[in-house]
């Protein structure tokens, strides 16, 4: 039942002219529609309420949402804004811009994970292939994007990178998630399920697993939540560890492993 309230509060910041659910109220200054490619992973509440209830608005809404980013969201190389400010009357786009990546035009890590999940998410729903083929060619793009040995990508594709650069783990854990997932539903994933055990790899290894009892109860180190605005830089974040340990449960069950120990993950 909270579930399902909680999908129908959600719906309520449904903007049909635009056809997407609108994310922030603050800075309405500044914002007269904001939508964030965040926004991607709250489909999934939508569907499940569409089945729950046997009620189409949830999926309609979910569908509209995710067909109206595929739009106005990405650029030519599939890469994604981080926030889309629509007017409201007209439906159309006012300004593509940034507010936690390094600049408008940049590709924000995290935002290129959530459109990767996001879209993988919106096939299984679906079954509509526009949304498969979408997220192969996002999931194509990170691969082609990131340039780092291990995977982990930096807190954004474009940033200047120095020693001092963050990674993002969050990124990586959610990309990863979502890659394993998205190898089951097409004939040549296994591309994609390599580079999700490469990212699974490096995140089990020292350098971003935590050791226990250390890292203020958190298992993953070294996440940037929004780095333009001093917050959560090179911290543990929860939702890295989510997709983490979603990842992993994903890995084993594709893979028939029955249970995996902290000491087999520092091992492989």
């Amino acid at each position: 039942d909270i579930l399902i309230e909680s999908a129908r509060t959600l719906i309520t910041r449904y903007k049909p002219n635009v056809g997407c659910l609108r994310s922030w109220d603050h800075h309405a200054d500044q914002w007269e529609c904001p939508v964030i490619i965040d926004n991607m992973l709250n489909l999934e509440l939508l569907f499940w309420a569409s089945r729950e209830t046997n009620d189409s608005t949830f999926y309609n809404i979910a569908v509209n949402h995710a067909r109206t980013t595929m739009k106005n969201h990405f650029r030519d190389d599939y890469s994604t804004y981080h926030v889309v400010n629509y007017d409201t009357i007209t439906g159309n786009p006012i300004c593509k811009v940034t507010h936690q990546g390094y600049a408008d035009s940049s590709a924000w890590a995290r935002g290129q994970a959530w459109a990767v999940y996001g879209y993988t998410a919106c096939f299984r729903e679906t079954n509509d292939s526009i949304f498969l083929n979408f997220a192969k060619d996002i999931a194509d793009m990170i691969m082609d994007r990131v340039k780092t040995d291990d995977a982990i990508p930096y807190w954004d594709y474009d940033a200047p990178v120095t020693k001092e650069t963050p990674r993002d783990v969050s990124a990586a854990s959610v990309t990863a998630s979502a890659m394993i997932e998205l190898s089951t539903m097409v004939p040549d994933g296994q591309k994609y399920l390599d580079y999700a055990e490469k990212i699974l790899k490096s995140l089990s290894s020292d350098a971003y697993l935590a050791k226990v009892g250390d890292n203020q109860g958190f298992i993953l180190m070294h996440s940037v939540g929004s780095l333009p605005n001093g917050s959560e830089i090179d911290t543990p974040l929860n939702y890295a560890d989510y997709y983490y340990l979603e990842a992993l449960k994903r890995f084993m069950d594709l893979k028939g492993i029955n249970s995996v120990s902290y000491t087999h993950l520092r091992a492989h």
